[in-house]
C-alpha cells in the first residue's frame, strides 16, 4: 500500500477523549437533588461514619450493622427512625417467605400506642378484603373504628346484650340439615369446645377457683352431651345446671356411680360453680340464649365489654373468655359452611386478663385458637409485660403462655424497661442495640426542659422485628382522621397551652 511517508520527527496527535453521554438533568437529578423547594436538594451529603476495633472486636460484630428494609407490601406504618423510607408490614403476604405465622406479638408500656398500631393494622387488612372481629373490647376503645367501618358493635352488660358461651354460632341451626355422619363430627367438636370453655371458667374465681378433677370433668361433659342433644337448639349453663340436679340414667352410667348420695358428692361442687357463674357480677349476662348473634357479613364486628369493666378483673376475664369463645365458635361454623370464605384478622387486646385469670387459662385460650392458626389467620396479641405470663399459677401454664409469643413471627415492641426487655431477648434474642433503642423510648428525657408540651418520647414508635432479623425501628404516623378514632385517653386531663 502506498502513501505519503509522516516526516521524521513528527507526533501523533491524541486520539480524542471519549466522554460519557451527559445526562438530562430534567430526568435524572444531579448528585445533589433538584434545586428548588420540596426538589430533594441536599446542601451538604454525609460523608458517613468510620468505626475503628481491634480484630478481636471486630471479628464479633454482627456483619449487618443496619436491618435491610422490609418489602414495601401490605399496611404502611410510617417512615423508619434511622432510613426515613417507608415501613410497611404484611404477615399474611409474607408467609413462607419472611414468616411461618401470620400472628402478631404487640408488647409495650401502657399509653404508648398498642391499641393505635393495632387498630391501623386492622384498617389496612380491611382495606384488603380481611373481616375484622373484635372478639373482646374491654375498653370499648375499637367501637368507634368499627363503626367507621360500617361494621356490627355488640354491648355486652346488664340492660344491654347477652351472649351464650355454649352458643354454636350464628349458623349452628344448620347443623339438622347436614348428613348424619357429618352432624355428628361437627356437633362433637363444637361440644369439645363447650366442655373446653366451661372448664375454663370454672376455674375462675366465680367458679371452682381451680380445674376440675377426673370425676366433675367426666359429669360435666356427659351433661354438655345430654343437654345438647337436639342439634337444632344450643344447650345454654342452666340447661347443663339442669341435667347435672335432675341426673338422667346415662349421666350415672358414665360415672359408675351406685347410689344417689354417691353422685351428689361428686358433683355438689361443680353444680354450685356453675350457678355461681349465673349469679352475682355474672347474672344477666352469659346465662341465657344470645341476643344478639354476630353478623360476619360486616366488614368489621367488636363485642364490647366496657359496660362490665368496673365489675372487677375476674368477671371481665371471665366474660373475655366468653365472648373469645362465641366468637371463634362463630366463625368455625361459619367456616365449616363454607359461607365466611373472608380471613379473619382478630385483635385480642388486653391479653393478660383473661391469662391470668386463674389456673388453666392458658390451656383454655389455646384450645380455643388453635384451629384458627391452622387457617392461617391473623391474631393480634397484645399485652403489656411478660411478667403476667411468668405470674400464671402453674408451670404448666406458664410453659403454654410462652408458647403464644414464640409462635408469633413478627414482635411490635414499644417503649418497655430494659428489664422487661430481657425477658423478651430470652424467648425472641434480641441485640444490644435493639434492647437500647427500645428502652430509650421508656421514659422523657430528664433536662427539665421536657414538662411543657414535649410528646412521651415512646408514644407512636415501635421495633419490627421479624423472626430473627435485625428490627427496624418506625414511627407510626397516623391521619387526622385516625386521630380522632384511636383516641384511648378520654379521661379528662389539664389542657396545656402550646403557644
Amino acid at each position: 500500500m502506498l502513501g505519503r511517508r509522516r516526516p521524521a520527527g513528527a507526533r501523533q496527535a491524541p486520539a480524542p477523549e471519549k466522554r460519557p453521554p451527559a445526562l438530562n438533568a430534567r430526568v435524572i437529578a444531579p448528585r445533589r437533588g433538584w434545586r428548588g423547594p420540596a426538589a430533594g436538594r441536599a446542601a451538604h451529603v454525609e460523608t458517613g461514619s468510620v468505626y475503628l476495633g481491634t480484630s478481636v472486636q471486630v471479628a464479633g460484630l454482627f456483619p449487618f450493622m443496619q436491618a435491610s428494609g422490609l418489602p414495601a407490601e401490605g399496611v404502611p406504618i410510617g417512615p423508619d427512625l434511622l432510613t426515613h423510607e417507608m415501613v410497611c408490614l404484611d404477615p399474611p403476604g409474607w408467609l413462607g417467605r419472611l414468616t411461618n405465622n401470620p400472628s402478631i406479638w404487640v408488647q409495650g408500656q401502657p399509653g404508648v400506642g398498642k391499641s393505635a398500631i393495632a387498630k391501623r393494622l386492622c384498617l389496612g387488612l380491611v382495606g384488603y378484603g380481611y373481616a375484622m372481629l373484635c372478639p373482646g373490647d374491654v375498653k370499648g376503645e375499637y367501637a368507634g373504628l368499627v363503626r367507621a367501618l360500617g361494621g356490627q358493635v355488640v354491648r355486652i352488660g346488664r340492660g344491654l346484650d347477652r351472649i351464650n358461651p355454649l352458643d354454636s354460632g350464628p349458623l349452628g341451626r344448620l347443623l339438622p340439615t347436614l348428613p348424619e355422619q357429618r352432624r355428628e363430627i361437627l356437633l362433637a367438636e363444637v361440644n369439645g369446645r363447650r366442655g373446653e370453655l366451661l372448664h375454663a371458667l370454672l376455674a375462675t374465681a366465680h367458679g371452682l377457683g381451680r380445674r376440675p378433677v377426673a370425676q366433675e370433668s367426666a359429669a360435666l361433659n356427659a351433661a354438655i352431651r345430654l343437654a345438647a342433644a337436639d342439634p337444632a337448639t344450643d344447650p345454654t349453663i342452666p340447661d347443663v345446671i339442669k341435667v347435672l340436679r335432675e341426673a338422667p340414667g346415662p349421666l350415672l352410667d358414665r360415672l359408675m356411680l351406685r347410689s344417689h348420695d354417691e353422685y351428689l358428692t361428686e358433683v355438689r361442687a361443680i353444680v354450685a360453680a356453675l350457678e355461681n357463674l349465673c349469679d352475682g357480677p355474672l347474672s344477666g349476662l352469659f346465662d341465657g340464649p344470645t341476643t344478639t348473634p354476630l353478623d360476619l357479613n360486616a366488614p368489621a364486628v367488636s363485642v364490647d365489654l366496657s359496660a362490665i369493666l368496673t365489675a372487677g378483673d375476674h368477671v371481665v376475664a371471665a366474660g373475655l373468655l366468653a365472648c373469645w369463645a362465641y366468637s371463634y365458635s362463630a366463625v368455625d361454623t361459619a367456616r365449616a359452611f363454607g359461607v365466611l370464605a373472608r380471613p379473619v384478622v382478630l385483635p385480642l387486646d388486653e391479653l393478660w386478663r383473661a391469662l391470668r385469670a386463674g389456673p388453666g387459662m392458658v390451656e383454655a385460650f389455646d384450645g380455643i385458637t388453635r384451629l384458627n392458626r391452622a387457617k392461617g389467620e391473623i391474631s393480634l396479641m397484645i399485652t403489656h409485660s411478660l411478667r403476667d405470663l411468668e405470674a400464671l399459677p402453674t408451670e404448666e401454664d406458664r410453659a403454654k403462655a410462652s408458647g403464644l409469643m414464640e409462635r408469633c413471627d413478627t414482635l411490635i415492641l414499644a417503649a418497655m424497661p430494659m428489664s422487661e426487655l430481657t425477658r423478651i431477648s430470652q424467648r425472641k434474642p434480641l441485640t444490644d442495640a435493639e434492647r437500647e433503642l427500645v428502652a430509650s423510648w421508656a421514659s422523657p428525657t430528664a433536662t427539665g426542659i421536657d414538662g411543657t408540651t414535649q410528646v412521651h418520647p415512646g408514644r407512636g414508635k415501635y421495633l419490627i422485628k421479624i423472626g430473627q432479623r435485625i428490627g427496624v425501628p418506625v414511627r407510626l404516623a397516623l391521619t387526622p382522621t385516625e386521630l380522632e378514632l384511636y383516641h384511648t385517653d378520654p379521661a379528662p386531663r389539664r389542657q396545656v397551652s402550646a403557644s
